[in-house]
This record gives C-alpha cells, structure tokens and sequence, in this order.
C-alpha cells in the first residue's frame, strides 16, 4: 500500500470559552491557571465545563466550543465539515486557520493556508480592491511580483472589474466575497478553508467557485477544508466528510453516508400528510389546506407510499374577490433540498384560469413509479398574474416512497418516467 500523504492533521483539538464575558475569565482564575502552571500541573479549569448543546441551559460558565477533535486530510482532498448552528464548524476552521489558539491538542500543516471565513475578513474597508489583493497575498506570504503574475486572473474572476481601483467599503457583500474567493484560490495556497460565506454570492459564481476548488483539488493537488449547509453541494464537492455535534466529531466518513445522518438529526422522523390553515380574511387568495391521499381519496395519514403505489396531493384554496390570471404550483424537493419536480396548472393547460369569489379544490395525481424511494418535501404556490398577490407554503407535506424493490433503490436520478419502448429489427 501506498502511504498516505497527509498535508494537515488535527490532534485532540479542544476549545474552552467561558460564558458571559469578555477573555478567558476572572482574575482570580488567571492567577490560579499561573499558579498551576508554576507548579507543573495541570490547569484546573479544563476539568470543567460542558458539552456545547445551544438549545439548553447549563450550570457551568464554561463551555467546550470543540472537544477531543482528531481527523486528517490527504493532500488534493475536499473535505467538507457539516452540523447544526453551533456545532462548532467555525470555531474548528478559526483554528485551523490561526485566528485562534486551541486550548489544548495540536494542528500540524505543511503549507500555506488561506482562509475565507466571514465577508471582508482580511480586506481593509479603507483600500481599493486591488490594493486588497496585494495585501491579501502579502499576508499569505507571496511576494509582490508573485501577486502581479496572477493580478489579472483574480480580477476576471472575480467579476469586479470595473471597481478593482474602488476602495472595497463600497462594495457589496457579494461582490467582498467574489474578490476574496479569488485572491484566496489564485494565489495557491497549499491549504483552502472556505466556511459558508459563498451562500452570500449569486448562483453564476457560486458555481464558477465550486468548479474552481474542483479545479484546483483534481488538477493542482491542493487541498481545500468547505463548510456549508447546502448538502447538494457538500455531495458534490467532498468525497468525504466530518459531522460535527454540540463540539464533537458525531460521525466521519464517506460524504454520501454522513449525509443520511446529518439530514436525520435535524428533521423531524415524522411524515406531515396534512395540513390545515385558519381562514385569513385579509387574505385575497389564501391556501388553505394541503394533504396526502391515495386511490380512494383516504388520507395517508402516516405519509408513507410504496414504489408500487399510485398517491394523490389534494389542496384547497379560497378566493375573497375575483382574479383573473391564476395559476396554482407545486414543487417536490429531494432530501438534499434539490428540486425534482415542478408542477404548474399553466404547464399542463397551456393557460391561466379565472377564479371566482369562491373555494376550490386541485387534485394531483403521482404516477408510480414517478419518484425513486426516499423522503421528500412540498411546496405549493397560488398567484395571480395580474395583481401579483399571492399565497406561498414551503415544506408544507413530508413524505416518504418506501422501497419495496431493491433494483429502484440502486438506480441514479430522482424520476423514474413511464414510457414506451419501440423496437425493430434491422
């Protein structure tokens, strides 16, 4: 076998904060952390403290932000890092970074790291944005002449052109990020950290951004550390991940089997098959109820649908005055939060409908074997063209299409679409 060559490797990373104020702590606290340390011994507050769990409220004033973290990272790999709010991704790629010290364990490098962490970190508001970049580069450790060989390929990647010479206090957020992503790709760190600020930027270059850092993992043989929480794109990215709860690594491994286990600990295991909504008088047009029915018209009311199985969506809707120009939507969305099926009346009726003062009722029809098994999530829209009212209800049904044959489950793609097949001899 072949050796593993490990560019960053992270060993019982931990990191204590006390709660509720500013610094590590009291007074009398520092003097007793000098007074152990004097003495050769241990300091006796990391002896306490509690796990970092947001949702409750502890009884200790110290809190372990990260606890016995240990994991590495193969050079050109994309490692992705995923976890609830508060989990503890940020503070681990502070670290990671330098921007802070952990309070015990150790974080061995071989390279440069460059670092995109929140908009503007390491941008001065007061500079223009290519006197940014030759600072950027500067802090990274190149030299001038090194940052002016790539000057031009950050600028056109970036999209900012016109405002390079423009101190960087007039830029938006998304336009911070677009030069910031680029001085951090083009000046060839060893090591790229990306926490979720690519979120701030437009669909265009966030896909510009993700084919760069697979760009430079595959052909340059760097490493990049990404942070998000669009699990389509941590899918995509990372043929491995880290799942980080309350501090701790929770699970390490295959990106496509920690994915399952991230989406099952913050959704709730319940199937929602119906729902219904209070009448809203000031409300033109409203939604008013959605649910989950099969052949019969019955509720499935554990929101549960075999491969074999066809399934209906029945939803009402309520009118207070005339509208002209309507049109009614659904969107089915995978567990990944990936669209795989969108569906308007205009679609199947090549025009909108007129809707009188009154209440109606649509009903849907899901063809088996339309949906490969899987948990999935319903949107519904109701709007008027004319008076731009309109009613929307996101994630409104949670249902799932149990597999009852092994072959589907195997297949790639969300849809399985009846058709028909021809075939002749020749």
């Amino acid at each position: 076998m072949s050796k593993k060559d490990i560019i960053l490797k992270a060993e019982n990373i931990s990191k204590q904060y006390r709660l509720g104020v500013v610094g590590t702590g009291t007074l009398s606290h520092d003097v007793n952390r000098w007074w152990h340390k004097v003495r050769g011994k241990e300091d006796p507050y990391l002896k306490v403290g509690e796990a970092n769990d947001r949702t409750t409220k502890g009884t200790s004033e110290y809190v372990w932000a990260l606890q016995d973290i240990n994991f590495e990272v193969e050079r050109g790999e994309v490692l992705g890092i995923i976890g609830k709010n508060g989990a503890g991704k940020s503070t681990l790629l502070k670290i990671l970074s330098k921007v802070t010290a952990p309070t015990t364990g150790s974080i061995k490098t071989r390279g440069r790291i460059a670092s995109l962490l929140e908009v503007g970190t390491g941008f001065h508001p007061e500079l223009t944005g290519r006197e940014n970049v030759y600072l950027n580069g500067a802090i990274l450790g190149m030299t001038k002449k090194e940052i002016t060989a790539k000057l031009d390929e950050i600028i056109a990647f970036s999209g900012c052109e016109r405002y390079i010479d423009t101190p960087t206090k007039r830029y938006s957020s998304g336009m911070t990020v677009r030069l910031a992503f680029a001085v951090a790709a083009f000046l060839e760190p060893e090591i790229l950290v990306v926490d979720e600020v690519l979120a701030v930027g437009d669909a265009e270059f966030q896909k510009k951004a993700i084919g760069k850092m697979q760009d430079i993992s595959k052909g340059d043989g760097r490493t990049v550390l990404f942070v998000s929480h669009n699990m389509s794109t941590i899918n995509s990215l990372c043929k491995n991940s880290i799942m980080l709860e309350n501090g701790r690594i929770f699970k390490t491994g295959p990106t496509s089997e920690i994915i399952p286990y991230y989406l099952s600990s913050s959704q709730s295991e319940a199937m929602i098959s119906m729902v219904i909504y209070e009448n809203d008088n000031l409300k033109k047009l409203q939604i008013v109820e959605a649910k989950l029915i099969d052949n019969s018209g019955e509720l499935i009311s554990d929101g549960i649908v075999s491969t074999s199985q066809d399934f209906f969506f029945e939803v009402v809707y309520n009118f207070k005055e005339v509208m002209p120009k309507c049109h009614l939507t659904y969107i089915i969305k995978n567990s990944l939060g990936e669209v795989v099926l969108f569906v308007d009346r205009t679609d199947f009726y090549k025009e909108y409908f007129v809707a009188e003062a009154k209440t109606y009722k649509s009903v849907i029809k899901i063809q088996n074997p339309l949906l490969k098994p899987g948990v999935y999530y319903v949107s519904l829209g109701l709007a008027d063209q004319y008076s731009n009212l309109n009613d929307h209800k996101f994630d409104v049904l949670k249902f799932k299409i149990e597999d009852l044959d092994s072959i589907r489950s195997s297949r790639q793609g969300d849809l399985f679409l009846p058709t028909e097949w021809e075939m002749k001899m020749m």
